[in-house]
């Protein structure tokens, strides 16, 4: 686990990307290589031509899930998603070999060998999915700890990370009634350092429910940071593995006192100009789907085309957000908000087809261009729900430190929710957002978007 511009990247998924990057390439070369009839091969050429069919290749397998580390599909799942990315990989690589000037080779050669090469990286790719999803990647996590909080970290990391593995709960000498299965608790015989070696631990989480009265041993826990264990407390270690900042785990004074949360100048200004050239170009390439969609709507229900609603903003700022009415003309007749479920008795025809592609999002590109929001950051929610959020749960009006997105980190991290324990969910990873935001982490979100949206990940 390594930070890459503020976002905690962990470092199999890279391996896995460098790995099917060098495949396709040395494949396709040693293709290339294997010549008969002294068949002309000019080699720059055919790099140019490898390196760029491997980095579309890459493309479409992080939109298809290959690289993420979380995978509950099952190996049929996974063949049909491999199978889908050679079918998508096939015109990408005829459209960037057409666009290449190679003159001197079989043209039938090459594409048989830049074909050969991506079918085989995605068999090894579908293989090395299957293998993190049966557990064969794993990490050895022992919890300090046998409290409540040792038992959230169990159910969460079983939950949201295959490839965890708690090897058992060393109890704190303050902690006698276990809430974790007794099973798992470790008996405290030797010191925390040696119990911890001996068990060959990769890391430590440090979740205590009372750290008072002497329950932190700080010497043993440094001694095992010297012998190159990770020691983490219990927010620091959900940020890093979850992409989250748990609730339970919070308290002000981390909040206050680490790192992140950098509301600059100069990252205010790159963000803005990236929103405004990204939603130009959006605008531009959706227009006529989104004109489809218009006429979709009048078609089936009638005008209006669009909605608006207010919702609230940066610094909990009142602003008016348009999107494609997906919904009877009659959803509110009584005039009081309700929330949108998943499957909303109240969603038209042509609505359920456009939530389920984002389509119904993309007039908001326009509220990107106008300042009231970016393309992206926390969704923005309606005032009447802020408030009884912000009554309910802990640090929800942290989130209205920047401006409300298009999508975020929440979105592609999460599935649709319409609830109060699920907008408790989703403010995890908006704090994360807030916490650690910054170009890299906005490009990211906009790249597994669209992942999401080619999967129907979390569509309603």
């Amino acid at each position: 686990m390594f930070k890459v511009f503020n976002h905690w990247i962990r470092w199999r998924p890279l391996v896995q990307m460098l790995f099917d990057f060098s495949f396709v390439i040395v494949g396709i070369v040693i293709a290339m290589m294997w010549v008969h009839n002294g068949l002309p091969v000019n080699h720059k050429q055919v790099l140019l031509f490898a390196a760029l069919l491997a980095a579309s290749m890459l493309l479409i397998n992080a939109w298809l899930g290959f690289y993420q580390r979380l995978s509950n599909r099952t190996p049929m799942e996974t063949r049909a998603r491999a199978v889908l990315s050679l079918y998508v990989a096939v015109p990408v690589a005829y459209g960037i070999y057409a666009l290449l000037p190679l003159t001197g080779v079989s043209r039938e050669f090459v594409q048989l060998s830049a074909m050969s090469a991506v079918f085989g990286m995605l068999i090894t790719r579908v293989t090395a999915t299957q293998a993190s999803a049966a557990g064969i990647l794993t990490r050895r996590i022992m919890v300090f700890g046998i409290g409540d909080r040792a038992l959230a970290v169990k159910q969460a990391l079983n939950k949201s990370d295959q490839s965890a593995e708690i090897i058992g709960f060393f109890p704190a000498p303050n902690e006698e009634h276990p809430a974790v299965p007794s099973d798992a608790v470790i008996t405290a015989s030797r010191s925390l350092t040696q119990t911890a070696l001996a068990l060959k631990t990769d890391e430590i989480v440090v979740a205590l429910t009372e750290r008072r009265g002497g329950a932190m041993p700080l010497h043993e826990l440094l001694d095992c940071k010297l012998q190159g264990i990770r020691v983490l407390d219990l927010a620091s270690h959900f940020e890093q593995t979850l992409g989250q900042i748990r609730l339970e785990s919070l308290y002000a004074g981390w909040l206050v006192f680490g790192d992140g949360f950098g509301q600059g100048t100069l990252r205010t200004v790159v963000k803005r100009v990236f929103d405004i050239a990204c939603a130009i170009i959006l605008i531009l390439l959706t227009l006529p789907i989104m004109l489809i969609a218009a006429v979709a709507i009048v078609v089936e229900n009638g005008f209006p085309v669009f909605y608006s609603q207010e919702r609230v903003g940066l610094n909990g700022r009142l602003f008016k957000v348009i999107k494609f009415r997906s919904m009877r003309r009659d959803a509110e007749k009584d005039g009081k908000p309700v929330w949108a479920s998943k499957h909303d008795d109240r969603v038209t025809r042509v609505g359920k087809i456009i939530r389920k592609l984002r389509i119904d999002e993309l007039p908001q590109l326009f509220s990107v261009l106008k300042g009231d929001m970016s393309l992206v950051g926390p969704r923005p929610e309606r005032p009447f729900f802020v408030d009884q959020l912000t009554r309910e749960i802990p640090f929800y009006a942290v989130r209205h430190s920047v401006k409300p997105g298009v999508t975020g980190w929440a979105q592609v991290r999460y599935h649709y929710g319409a609830t109060v324990e699920d907008s408790a969910e989703k403010l995890q990873y908006d704090l994360y957002y807030v916490k650690n935001h910054s170009l890299f982490l906005d490009i990211l979100v906009l790249f597994e978007t669209i992942g999401v949206v080619l999967t129907g990940k979390g569509a309603q």
